[in-house]
């Protein structure tokens, strides 16, 4: 067993690699390390907890190590990347249940106190803990179901819905004055139905289009919950933790609010992604063409641009994407890629996937870095994205994306789309750009187009 000093010891080696991976994941060359710095981290914190003061080691502790080990490598080797913004989502979930869990326990078994200050500050850790994880747990949910397909994307906007959101939250603040005049154990667990409620209907009312920032929220949410359960248990890591995965997910959230032209509280309190008024008829048709058309169009091309988005991630095509690339290059043309802050589901989505595919780390460029070049670019490959290149964003004040930062792809020589079909995608927002003079639909599974393709440029 650890002595208090080893234990801290470790929490404050803990700690350090927290922040060290924090730090590392800004930059793609160094995030691979950042997160074994995270596992290393984790590692040890794990470690000076089981082997700490006061924890008994039986049998029952073990075996719920050992199932949590299973499940987590299971799922690991498992998920895809397609699956895992609903994964990240699941696991909030339980941070979120966690802390209701624990938060519970220690008003069923309180600790003993000294002194009215004591309890007051006890009482409070106790209810706060309790909300933010009831919210966590079930905003995380709604949110998995609607990233898994389960729950329809579009934002189910209820009459009176800011109303209905302020009145769980006044109740929610009243229960807690009367918790603290020790009304009784009820409060706390009407406050928690209320706040399951609460935390359900904030997520059912934001669409797909905002799904990004719904999951750096709620991964704020996850580290506030996992803070105010380090202060329940006298944990120092886990506040500190909390408060770094907290932090940071706020961060995220308000940077992806930015990228998308949003207003954070506006997102938070729901009822975006969906459409605002009747949105401007697209005229034109879609002209379609096969893989020796597109390959025409390359063999031409001195510059371009590929704009990878969820789509690509769903037919797994990075490495056919990464080949294309490769041989686009040794033919002697200048190939980069446009990423959008949103793109995909996740943030850093598609980053990670053409990390994974081997693409090169300087040719991949965000959008203010590659948006002055694309009037100069001879072809822009989209593959998969939908709300990212929509001009409508600029064009239709009634769009559900008007004022959001776009790739303005359309202004590029020569637009190749890969897509499925004519379909209006996840966030079911039409898109003009699929109907201009320089944009060819390049139809079909995103993979299976490409590796049509390739054959065809060697």
């Amino acid at each position: 067993m650890l002595t208090n000093e080893l234990q801290t010891a470790g929490y404050i080696a803990a700690a350090v690699l927290f922040i060290l991976s924090l730090g590392g994941l800004s930059n793609q060359e160094s995030a691979k390390r950042a997160v074994w710095f995270g596992i290393v981290g984790m590692a040890i914190a794990v470690a000076a907890t089981i082997f700490g003061p006061g924890v008994k080691i039986g049998a029952l502790l073990v075996a719920m190590l050992a199932i949590g080990v299973v499940i987590g490598v299971v799922v690991a080797r498992r998920v895809e990347m397609t699956g895992m913004p609903q994964l990240v989502a699941a696991l909030h979930s339980f941070v979120g249940l966690a802390a209701v869990f624990i938060g519970i326990n220690s008003d069923i078994n309180p600790p003993i106190l000294e002194g009215n200050a004591e309890k007051v500050i006890h009482e409070i850790e106790v209810f706060l803990g309790v909300f933010i994880g009831a919210i966590t747990f079930t905003g995380s949910i709604v949110a998995y179901g609607k990233l898994a397909g389960k729950i329809d994307g579009k934002a189910l906007i209820l009459p009176g819905r800011h109303f209905l959101n302020i009145a769980l939250a006044g109740v929610s603040i009243v229960l807690l004055f009367l918790y603290m005049q020790h009304a009784g154990s009820w409060t706390l667990y009407l406050m928690t139905l209320l706040a399951l409620v609460l935390g359900a209907h904030l997520v059912y009312a934001i669409g797909g289009a905002d799904m990004p920032v719904v999951v750096s929220m709620l991964n704020s949410y996850s580290g506030w919950a996992a803070a105010a359960t380090g202060f329940l248990l006298g944990n120092d890591l886990l506040i500190v933790t909390g408060a770094l995965v907290g932090s940071s997910g706020a961060i995220l959230s308000y940077i992806m609010c930015r990228a998308m032209n949003r207003k954070f509280l506006s997102v938070i309190l729901g009822g975006f992604g969906n459409t605002t008024g009747a949105a401007m008829e697209v005229e034109g048709e879609q002209v379609a063409i096969d893989a020796d058309g597109v390959a025409a169009l390359l063999d031409d091309a001195d510059s371009v641009v590929i704009v990878p988005g969820y789509g690509m991630a769903v037919a797994q095509a990075q490495q056919s994407v990464s080949e294309l690339t490769r041989r686009l290059r040794d033919k002697g043309k200048t190939v980069r890629f446009g990423i959008h802050p949103v793109a995909g589901r996740l943030p850093g989505h598609m980053n990670v996937l053409l990390a994974e595919a081997k693409v090169p780390y300087d040719i991949v460029l965000e959008m203010d870095e590659i948006n002055d070049d694309l009037p100069e670019t001879d072809v822009v490959i989209v593959i998969g994205s939908n709300d990212i290149v929509n001009p409508a964003a600029q064009d239709d004040p009634n769009s559900p994306i008007a004022g959001m930062p776009v790739l303005e792809v359309w202004k590029s020589k020569q637009v190749i789309v890969s897509k499925r079909g004519q379909g209006t995608g996840y966030s079911g927002i039409e898109n003009p750009l699929f109907f201009k003079e320089n944009t060819r639909m390049f139809y079909g599974d995103a993979k299976q187009s490409l590796d049509q393709l390739l054959p065809k440029l060697s």
